[in-house]
């Protein structure tokens, strides 16, 4: 399983550590590689085992999800973050995704779906649903980032309008005809031109200002 997606399971109940794994147990091209059952343990073993991507639980005794996914970026750790939560934990989805997840789960999402999610975020996309991706624009605009889209080259443009759409860099390089480190550049000077922290703010910040596809 040497090109299979690596995944670390983050959640205090063991029952449900033990129902993700037999989830993905059975998909050929997703290993999970290891779990923790907090957020302190989630950061030392993503740090051990490098993931790809990480199953997140948000509410954990000790070091909560949205304060691990902070250390994971204060880390520079690549591993793509996938919130897992419940209906009721909806509102806590939102600092979540401004702590860095690249999308949420429920807890009682279907198998096939749940992997689909965890190959959707390591591909590069931004999983939001319209009402989370609501409530992060309302929070947005008391702090919607301080650079100005008049410093983007044209072609920064059309990066970030393909980001907003969801795209991955890979699929956004093979649409502009551009190597992944190229877009990867121009994602960064993105970031960095317009004072945002990832690409679900820059997708936000996209739809805000009217530059999505």
């Amino acid at each position: 399983m040497a090109d299979a997606i690596k995944v670390l399971l983050v959640d205090d109940h063991q029952v449900v550590r033990r129902g993700l794994r037999t989830f993905l147990e059975v998909q050929d091209d997703i290993e999970v590689v290891g779990e923790a059952a907090d957020g302190a343990e989630g950061v030392a073993r993503a740090e051990e085992l490098r993931p790809d991507v990480v199953l997140m639980d948000v509410k954990m005794p000790g070091m909560d999800g949205v304060e691990a996914l902070r250390r994971l970026r204060a880390l520079d750790n690549p591993a793509r973050v996938l919130i897992v939560t419940s209906f009721t934990e909806q509102r806590t989805v939102v600092p979540a995704l401004r702590a860095g997840a690249a999308g949420y789960v429920y807890k009682d999402v279907d198998p096939d779906a749940l992997a689909g999610a965890i190959r959707s975020v390591h591909a590069g996309h931004i999983l939001l649903q319209p009402e989370v991706a609501g409530a992060l624009l309302s929070q947005e605009e008391t702090n919607p980032g301080g650079g100005r889209a008049g410093s983007l080259t044209e072609r920064e443009r059309e990066v970030l309008g393909l980001i907003a759409d969801g795209r991955s860099n890979r699929e956004i390089a093979r649409a502009l005809v551009l190597s992944e480190k190229t877009v990867k550049t121009h994602v960064s000077n993105i970031l960095m031109k317009l004072d945002l922290a990832d690409r679900t703010q820059a997708a936000l910040w996209a739809v805000r200002h009217g530059a999505a596809g």
